[in-house]
């Protein structure tokens, strides 16, 4: 890694600050967009783009592009984490677009199972599950018939 890519800004701590607050969680640049606006930060939105994919970069932020119709989602790893260690998967609600972040050893199993039946190795980063989520299908009880 080189130091140019290391290099600290007032902007990119700001952003640091605020993905310490949220590991784990999926987020997009609109997001942290928004998150700033209402907090009055002085950031802008092409920085926070930028700054993004930077940590990107350094393994900081691990980004998510589902498919061609949703923004990437970015994920805080931590400085200590490098990506491609973790396997997950995302599960996408049809309805409403909710993103769900799985780690499972079922699913990893079922990778394994592909690569040995199958000769067919998936990218769990880059595999997607589309269903209904729960409060989806709950609200879709509940309407009257």
């Amino acid at each position: 890694m080189n130091q140019r890519s290391k290099y600290k800004t007032k902007q990119r701590e700001i952003l640091l600050d605020y993905l310490v607050t949220v590991p784990g969680e999926h987020i997009t640049a609109g997001d942290v967009c928004e998150y700033f606006r209402r907090q009055g930060a002085p950031i802008g939105q092409s920085t926070i783009y930028r700054q993004l994919e930077k940590l990107v970069d350094e393994g900081v932020v691990n980004k998510y592009v589902i498919d061609s119709h949703s923004p990437a989602c970015f994920e805080y790893i931590g400085e200590e984490c490098h990506h491609g260690h973790e396997v997950c998967f995302h599960c996408k609600c049809e309805r409403c677009g909710k993103l769900i972040h799985l780690h499972c050893e079922e699913l990893e199993e079922f990778g394994v199972h592909l690569c040995k039946e199958h000769n067919f190795r998936m990218d769990p980063v880059r595999t997607v599950i589309y269903g209904v989520c729960a409060e989806c299908a709950d609200a879709k009880d509940k309407e009257p018939e």
